[in-house]
């Protein structure tokens, strides 16, 4: 399977601190690939380091095929970047902005350009300073898209955004990517928005890239254990480490490793919780993972 975006020991320091350390990542080309990690865990450094916005400090990525630090206006022209930080000419209308972005781009697909203004309801005439920030998201998706990239890399999109805005804009990106089948690379902690659509998933935490891989795999690894105790059954203590974290409640844990969860998952735990009458086991969100994970690498090397 050939690649989007590849990293091999990516590393950046802002001085003293490494906000990116020892990266290896490969995106899949057609993927729509999440790339999560609490604030600060390093996913913005990351994509100015694929986008050629900063130099590493050590270690290379490649974009579509190309060091990043070699991207030019060819390969720019492939890749459509939206930022939540993006400025956008404010004195311009939209459609000034448009005609503006249009020649820059031998791709321009006028009719893409006409259905997605149709779709996000973008008014044409009013000067972008005075849209709200969905709009002006709205904007800067539209203009990243309708000239048809290869790779789609947003920066934080739905940060701030109101749902309905967040839906429509997770519909556009949807709709349009699926009947393309370009390559999306999205950076986000809103787990609930990313998990409707990635079909690949990246967690890094503390610059570090924790682990990478299929959405549906990472499901099947991950799962919740409830159960039922009899009167005076005590937890175990400590937790074994495979399991992600302990609710107050408990009742219930969360597994990491897949043999807790199938075959003799239930004789395993039984052993581990004296008193365990009943036990279910049932699929966890993405949030509930990331919020495990999150919990479970924190202060960990």
């Amino acid at each position: 399977m050939n690649a989007a975006i590849e990293t091999h020991a990516l590393t950046h320091r802002y001085g003293k601190t490494t906000a990116v350390s020892d990266l290896n990542l490969s995106v899949p080309e057609g993927s729509i690939y999440a790339f999560m990690g609490p604030n600060g865990a390093g996913k913005t450094t990351t994509i100015k380091l694929l986008m050629n916005l900063l130099s590493p400090t050590e270690g290379r990525a490649t974009v579509l095929g190309k060091d990043s630090m070699r991207l030019g206006s060819d390969e720019f022209a492939k890749i459509g970047y939206v930022s939540e930080n993006q400025r956008l000419p404010g004195w311009m209308t939209v459609q000034q902005f448009i005609d503006f972005c249009r020649p820059m781009y031998a791709s321009w697909d006028n009719d893409l350009c006409s259905r997605i203004l149709k779709e996000f309801l973008l008014p044409t005439d009013r000067k972008i300073r005075h849209l709200s920030r969905g709009m002006k998201m709205k904007v800067s998706l539209l203009t990243s898209l309708a000239y048809r990239p290869r790779l789609l890399v947003l920066d934080e999109p739905f940060t701030g955004l109101d749902p309905t805005v967040r839906d429509e804009l997770i519909h556009g990106i949807l709709e349009i990517t699926e009947q393309q089948n370009w390559s999306v690379f999205i950076s986000s902690h809103d787990i609930d928005d990313v998990e409707r659509f990635a079909d690949w998933a990246g967690f890094i935490e503390g610059g570090k890239l924790r682990l990478s891989e299929p959405t549906a795999d990472l499901r099947n690894r991950f799962k919740r254990i409830d159960r039922v105790v009899s009167h005076g059954a005590h937890l175990p203590s400590p937790a074994p480490d495979s399991w992600l974290g302990l609710e107050n409640s408990a009742r219930s844990f969360c597994v990491i490793e897949s043999q807790y969860v199938t075959g003799d998952s239930e004789d395993r735990v039984r052993r581990l919780m004296p008193g365990a009458t009943d036990l279910n086991v049932s699929d966890l969100s993405l949030r509930e993972i990331f919020v495990g994970l999150t919990h479970s690498y924190r202060g960990k090397p």
